[in-house]
């Protein structure tokens, strides 16, 4: 394509914006109230996923070995550990170590549990995380058959319910952002439609002429495009203004460790740039449905 019939093909579907007027207005409103809900989406995905896994990174096996195992068991058991297929860290935690985990963690109350230091009763432990937390019921299985090991922990009913849930959430998540998106294609291809079905006599002309079928096509590409990127600018607005003020204002009075949401910067950014594809892609995929049978002359 030369150049001047590239910018031959920006003008006329520049100027196809501001000829259709309120058409152009009803059809960028629409869009940007569809990509609006498609950032709010995206984002709360993006950011219930990071969430998730970090809450699936926390999961750990912990093997507690048996009371009666030797130094030399011990050290056996921890080389096994390591040999078992999907296992990312393994780590010693003696039973003193326990002690003073399960006393910091009860608080005042658990100063009680100090009477217990000369004659601790917990058992020494191995902390077990998988490479992939999806294996850590596949992974506690296998330990559970090896020698010197008296019970593993690591909450089979919640860790199963958990990875559940953050299935079905990443699923309905993606679910509403692709109906939303084809929601704005239908937008944009009826009001392309309706500027086409105007102008259906020219094209006529134009193809009786002898002009070829992209070359009456791209105008609407653009004009399409057009549409997408303007319907575009206030979701990317109300990404960076909201996003900032979440960031700096709410999180921080959260008092969650898992409630951790991604940094402003590129997070922001990157979904401004995916709002501002996502809106040109609606734009041009809408011309491309509502341009194909008024060519066929």
């Amino acid at each position: 394509m030369k150049f001047r019939t590239f910018l031959r093909h920006i003008r006329v579907g520049s100027t196809n914006i501001i000829r259709n007027g309120w058409m152009t207005f009803a059809s960028v409103g629409a869009v940007t109230t569809t990509l609006i809900l498609v950032a709010v989406f995206l984002a709360l995905m993006l950011n219930l996923n990071e969430m998730a896994k970090n809450i699936e990174d926390d999961v750990e096996i912990q093997t507690l070995i048996d009371l009666t195992a030797d130094e030399d068991a011990v050290l056996e058991l921890g080389e096994q550990l390591e040999q078992i297929h999907g296992v990312d860290t393994v780590v010693f935690s003696s039973n003193s170590d326990e002690l003073n985990k399960l006393i910091e963690g009860m608080g005042e109350e658990g100063e009680a549990w100090k009477l217990l230091e000369q004659d601790n009763p917990l058992n020494h432990t191995f902390i077990v995380r998988a490479a992939d937390p999806q294996d850590t019921e596949n992974i506690a299985e296998e330990i559970e058959k090896l020698n010197h090991v008296d019970k593993v922990v690591y909450g089979q009913d919640v860790v199963d319910q958990l990875f559940k849930f953050n299935n079905y959430a990443r699923t309905i998540g993606l679910i509403l952002i692709v109906a939303l998106v084809f929601t704005a294609i239908f937008l944009i291809s009826n009001t392309i439609k309706l500027t086409i079905m105007a102008r259906s006599r020219e094209i006529g002309i134009m193809k009786l002429v002898g002009a070829t079928n992209w070359f009456i096509r791209w105008p609407f590409f653009v004009e399409g495009m057009l549409l997408g990127i303007l319907g575009s600018i206030l979701p990317i607005v109300i990404i960076m203004v909201g996003y900032y003020y979440l960031e700096a204002n709410l999180i921080g009075e959260l008092s969650f460790s898992f409630v951790e949401i991604l940094p402003y910067n590129p997070f922001a950014w990157q979904l401004s740039l995916m709002i501002l594809v996502i809106g040109a892609v609606i734009g041009i995929w809408g011309s491309i449905m509502s341009i194909r049978k008024f060519l066929r002359v």
